[in-house]
């Protein structure tokens, strides 16, 4: 259940906040100049790269590194490969993580560590194939840590994870296992090498941009904006007692929705499903004609609303990265959800590039899984 009165009482957002969700959310438009600042400090933009890597591959523990690999993929447009090295190990703890190179890579190819644990031997152990195979290494890793002396000694590039005070509030016991709005950090300073590399297109220009959109957002979705005009606390309130399907059109958009998912298990609690359209309509048509659908289990006027939780009903939420053309899915999926009587969300950003609509989607949901988490109720 969600307290509705909560989400739009700022002191009590406030008080139930203990790990600064909002203020972590809010602080990514800063965090994305610091850590650009931090990209130029390090030389990004003075590299002189003889070409594009054959593939670049991505490691590293929690979801950063997935979120990273999954936008350097969409942002790229298929420009290069992406390639996701999942670890290996009995816990997804510091020192328990493994990760393996796999077997045809070589010099030709680029492995980027967003490494926000600057000590796990785990990655140490990955720069150390990485330098006997030949590839290059980058890493955004805390300045001066083991992570960056490997990188140093494999003769690859090391550059500081941007932080702020939040960091250092949110690493307390009880904790969500990633704090919003850090993936900026070390994303940044990897976009800024995927443009020298010629990847994608993301100069400092672009990335002040970016910035700029976040912070507009985040007016927008502040705690003191009411929920009727907020679109992160709109969004909160409509899934409410609902099972998310989030269903996506564009590789932005997918990629967004795969980093909604998790932050709605990581800071909510909560499960949520993500398909790709148009292929979301078959995945999920038979989900919608059973116990979750909305006319399944219609609401008890009986039901005693204070002891009783209502009954849980999927919730179907589009997400796309421009408006719906001759050949999108999105008409299909609208009538699919009204004949099987399910509510639909839409998101789609406002006109700009595509680093920019990222920036907007990522920083809508990321507003409203934390609503949810604050004002989520057992």
């Amino acid at each position: 259940m969600l307290d509705e009165s909560l989400l739009d009482t700022p002191d009590a957002l406030a008080g139930a906040d203990r790990f600064g969700l909002l203020r972590g959310v809010a602080e990514s438009g800063a965090r994305v100049r610091t850590a650009a600042r931090g990209a130029a400090e390090s030389g990004i933009h003075e590299l002189t790269p003889d070409g594009r890597p054959r593939t670049v591959l991505v490691a590293g523990p929690g979801p950063a590194a997935a979120g990273v690999a999954d936008l350097l993929r969409a942002l790229g447009r298929g420009s290069c490969p992406v390639t996701l090295i999942p670890p290996t190990g009995v816990a997804p703890l510091p020192g328990a993580l493994r990760w393996t190179l796999p077997g045809w890579a070589g010099p030709l190819d680029l492995l980027l560590l967003p490494g926000p644990d600057a000590a796990d031997p785990g990655l140490a152990e990955l720069v150390e194939q990485a330098y006997r195979r030949g590839c290059a290494v980058v890493a955004v890793t805390p300045k001066g840590g083991p992570l960056a002396e490997a990188v140093v000694q494999a003769r690859g590039l090391a550059v500081p994870l941007a932080t702020t005070p939040y960091d250092a509030e949110f690493d307390v016991e009880g904790a969500p296992p990633a704090a919003p709005g850090t993936l900026w950090s070390v994303l940044i300073p990897l976009l800024s090498l995927a443009d020298r590399i010629g990847l994608l297109s993301a100069p400092p220009e672009a990335l002040g941009k970016l910035a700029d959109r976040l912070d507009q957002i985040a007016e927008r979705c502040g705690p003191a904006i009411p929920t009727y005009t907020n679109p992160g606390k709109t969004l909160a309130a409509e899934l409410a007692d609902a099972l998310p399907l989030l269903w996506t059109e564009g590789t932005i958009a997918g990629a967004v929705g795969r980093h909604f998912a998790t932050e709605l298990a990581g800071l909510a609690g909560r499960p949520a499903l993500v398909a790709e359209l148009p292929e979301a309509l078959a995945t999920h048509r038979t989900l919608l004609a059973g116990a979750l659908a909305a006319g399944a289990d219609p609401d008890d006027f009986f039901r005693d609303r204070v002891e009783q939780p209502p009954a849980m009903h999927a919730r179907v939420v589009l997400l796309r990265e421009e408006e719906p053309g001759p050949l999108s899915a999105t008409r299909a999926a609208q009538a699919l959800a009204e004949e099987r009587d399910t509510a639909v969300s839409e998101l789609e950003p406002d006109l700009g590039s595509d680093l920019e609509k990222a920036a907007e989607l990522l920083a809508i949901v990321d507003f409203a899984a934390v609503y949810l988490a604050l004002a989520g109720t057992e």
